[in-house]
C-alpha cells in the first residue's frame, strides 16, 4: 500500500531481478524509478552495465526530465551542463527512469553528483503525484542518500591520483589499511577509484572523517530514514550463480565486446578509463588488449561478478544492523504476487 511521502528502495545482489521488479511495482503503485547505479549514469554504456532498454519508439512526455544545471564551479569539477528543453525521457517498460544516460563516460560522475540529482528527481516525482522508487546496485550511493551522509571537501590532487593509479588494488588497500584501518574495514577493497579517493582524503586530513558512520551505528539518524521503505530480493546462491552465467552469455551475444571496442575507438575512452569501470568493462578491455584470452575473460568475469554480489549482500546486512528494516522477497514470492495481480485484474 502506498504511504504519503514514502520512498521505496529496491536492493539486492546483481542479477537478482531488481530492475524488472521495480518496473512492475511502479505500474502497481504509480511510481517512477531513480537509478542508483554508478555505471548506468553514463551514455553509451548500455550492455555492459545492464541498463534497461529504452521503449521503442521513443516517446516524448509532457513532463520534462530532471536535469540539474550545475554552477560554474561544479562544471569545472566534472559535471555537465544539461538542458531539459527538447530532451527525450528515459522510459522503459512504460515507466519513466531518472539518472540513466545523464553523463559522459569521459567525465567522472561521483556520489556527490548522484545525491544532488537524486534529490532533485525525488522532488520532481513527488510534485507530479508519483512515488519515487530507488533501484540500483551501488549500495554506497543508496546509503549516502538514506543517511544523509556528508563528504569531506577535499580537492582532487591529480599528481597523487596519477601516482596511485599505477598501483594495483592490493597495494592500495594495504596502504589504506596501514594509514586508516577503520576506513579499510568498510571500503570495497576491489574498487580502485574509491581506494584512491580515500588515500587522497587521508593525505589532506590525516584520516577519512567518520562522524556520519558513528551517527549511523548509534541510530541517531533513525528518524530521518523512516520514510524509506526497503524491499530486498533474496535469491539462493545456486540460482544467482546460474543467473549470472546466463546473463553474461546474453550480454556477450548482444554485443558487449563490440560496445567496449566502440567506446575505445569512436568515443575515445582510454583502456585505463574503461578498466576503471570494473567488472565487464575491465575484463573486456583487457581481452581487447590481448592481455587475456576470451576464455579467461569469461572465467574471470564470472568469478568477479559473483564476488561483487557477495559484497553487495554483506553491505545490505550491515544496513540491517544500522536499523534499516528490509522486507526480503524471494523470486517465488514475486511470481506469486504477479499471479495474484493477474488473477485479480
Amino acid at each position: 500500500m502506498k504511504r504519503p511521502n514514502e520512498i521505496i528502495v529496491i536492493v539486492g545482489p546483481t542479477a537478482s531481478g531488481k530492475s524488472d521488479y521495480a518496473i512492475r511495482l511502479a505500474h502497481e503503485i504509480g511510481g517512477e524509478i531513480v537509478s542508483a547505479d554508478s555505471r548506468q549514469v553514463y551514455r553509451g554504456m548500455d550492455i555492459g552495465s545492464g541498463k534497461v532498454p529504452r521503449d521503442s519508439p521513443l516517446t516524448t512526455y509532457h513532463s520534462q526530465p530532471t536535469l540539474t544545471i550545475p554552477s560554474n564551479q561544479q562544471r569545472r569539477s566534472g559535471s555537465e551542463k544539461l538542458s531539459a528543453v527538447g530532451c527525450k525521457l528515459y522510459v522503459s517498460g512504460g515507466i519513466q527512469h531518472h539518472l540513466l544516460d545523464v553523463a559522459s563516460p569521459k567525465r567522472t560522475y561521483t556520489v556527490t553528483h548522484f545525491l544532488r540529482d537524486a534529490k532533485a528527481a525525488i522532488t520532481d516525482i513527488r510534485k507530479r503525484g508519483k512515488v519515487p522508487i530507488i533501484c540500483g546496485g551501488t549500495n554506497f550511493w543508496i546509503e549516502a542518500l538514506v543517511f544523509g551522509t556528508k563528504f569531506p571537501e577535499v580537492k582532487p590532487d591529480q599528481g597523487l591520483r596519477k601516482r596511485l593509479g599505477k598501483l594495483d588494488t592490493k597495494n592500495l588497500f594495504s596502504m589504506l589499511a596501514e594509514s586508516d584501518p577503520e576506513r579499510a574495514g568498510t571500503i570495497d577493497r576491489y574498487n580502485k577509484v574509491r581506494l584512491i579517493r580515500a588515500l587522497e582524503i587521508i593525505a589532506t586530513l590525516g584520516k577519512v572523517p567518520r562522524d556520519e558512520i558513528r551517527d549511523q551505528e548509534s541510530g541517531i539518524r533513525q528518524s530521518g530514514f523512516k520514510r524509506f521503505r526497503f524491499i530486498g530480493i533474496d535469491i539462493s546462491r545456486e540460482q544467482l550463480r546460474e543467473n549470472i552465467e546466463i546473463r553474461l552469455k546474453k550480454r556477450i551475444e548482444k554485443g558487449m565486446i563490440e560496445e567496449v571496442k566502440r567506446l575505445h575507438e569512436q568515443e575515445g575512452l582510454s583502456w585505463k578509463r574503461l578498466e576503471s569501470f570494473g567488472l565487464e568493462y575491465r575484463w573486456v578491455a583487457r581481452y581487447l588488449q590481448d592481455k587475456v584470452t576470451e576464455e579467461e575473460m569469461r572465467e574471470k568475469l564470472q568469478t568477479d561478478i559473483a564476488h561483487y554480489a557477495k559484497r553487495q549482500m554483506t553491505s545490505l546486512r550491515r544496513l540491517e544492523r544500522f536499523g534499516i528494516d528490509i522486507v526480503w522477497k524471494t523470486p517465488e514470492n514475486i511470481r506469486e504476487e504477479e499471479n495474484l495481480s493477474m488473477s485479480s485484474g
